[in-house]
């Protein structure tokens, strides 16, 4: 298994905190994206691409239509050609950077069409790209003097949590990215959907068929309480952000994956009511005042790795046995230098 970090992205520190990475060994470093909370996503993986030389970069995830798909393409070309072999393009059909413009995420059909696009660009190919309403054959006019690179192949990640989705990234994807997947039963019935995928376009998975869960881990100290104040400023805001997630997904009449509904309960969710303007405004950095108590030692034993480090170690063995390649930790806006250290120490380094 593969270990990775996930960061809030900010020009003035996430090149830092990739450098801080690749240095404790680290294999992959994922910038998120949303445009009215970060910074500019591929500005800070140029960044992180000048001033690292052997840690993967990916995008975790860039959103569907926030950018049209050619432009997708082109910027993360462009970070291929500063960064050749290391780069990965993460997508998905948006959480806050749809939300916190008041717009859900975009359709099935329109994430689709995006992700067409940028794998037939990104191929060397001539996609059909549609747009005000007329549809056209695309393709990068000079691929030869150093402006992209798509000669080293771009592995595409599709973020799934719902069976639509995760039949997409099994019909088009090199690999799939989930929020806080931490329970082997339920990896193992999404890959299911993913496989369907796979037979649906009668296609090879990739090799291997990359399977990412972003979410967070804190090794207890010894005789600490699982829900100490220490764990939760580590872990909390990560857990609050799958459930502002399934929260919104309620909200809007979605299916809400099996794993987080029990958390769902109504004091929650009227609570999140009273606060539903500024529900992204903490997204990865901390929690809503008052919203620890909703963090409870049952939702951070199912959507983090808290535990001891054997205990961690174990669940991590049987996630790799059910299919999952990569675990990345996103950790919160204070937390994140020790979480790195931490988790390169005493996790990934005792692989």
């Amino acid at each position: 298994m593969e270990f990775g970090v996930s960061f809030q992205s900010h020009i003035g520190r996430t090149f830092k905190h990739a450098m801080l990475a690749e240095a404790v060994g680290l294999d992959q470093a994922w910038f998120i994206d949303s445009q009215l909370i970060a910074s500019d996503v591929y500005a800070c993986m140029t960044l992180a691409a000048e001033h690292t030389e052997k840690i993967g970069l990916g995008t975790a995830i860039t959103v569907a239509d926030t950018r049209i798909p050619p432009v997708i393409a082109h910027s993360i070309a462009t970070i291929n050609q500063l960064a050749p072999t290391r780069v990965t393009l993460g997508i998905g059909a948006g959480h806050t950077a749809w939300r916190s413009m008041g717009m859900p995420p975009v359709t099935i059909k329109a994430f689709r069409h995006n992700i067409e696009v940028c794998k037939g660009l990104l191929a060397g190919e001539s996609p059909d790209f549609t747009a005000r309403g007329k549809t056209q054959a695309i393709s990068f006019q000079d691929t030869e003097n150093g402006y992209i690179n798509i000669h080293d192949p771009i592995p595409i990640y599709v973020a799934a949590s719902h069976p639509r989705a995760q039949s997409v990234a099994g019909e088009l994807g090199d690999g799939v990215i989930t929020i806080s997947l931490l329970d082997p039963k339920v990896l193992r019935a999404n890959l299911k959907n993913i496989t369907r995928g796979f037979t649906k376009a009668n296609r090879q998975p990739s090799d291997p068929f990359g399977v990412v869960t972003v979410g967070i881990s804190c090794v207890l100290r010894a005789g600490e309480a699982i829900n100490s104040d220490r764990v939760l400023s580590r872990v909390g805001p990560r857990i609050a952000v799958a459930l502002h997630y399934a929260y919104e997904q309620l909200k809007q009449g979605r299916e809400v994956p099996s794993f987080m509904q029990n958390f769902l309960t109504k004091e929650y969710c009227l609570y999140m009511d009273e606060r539903w303007e500024d529900i992204h405004k903490t997204h990865s950095r901390h929690l809503h005042p008052g919203e620890e108590k909703f963090i409870s030692p049952d939702a951070i034993k199912s959507m983090s790795l808290t535990g001891t480090r054997k205990e961690i170690l174990e669940r991590l063995d049987a996630l790799a046995r059910a299919g999952l390649t990569q675990f990345a930790i996103s950790p919160p806006w204070d937390h994140i230098e020790e979480s790195i250290i931490e988790f390169a120490t005493e996790i990934a380094g005792r692989r």
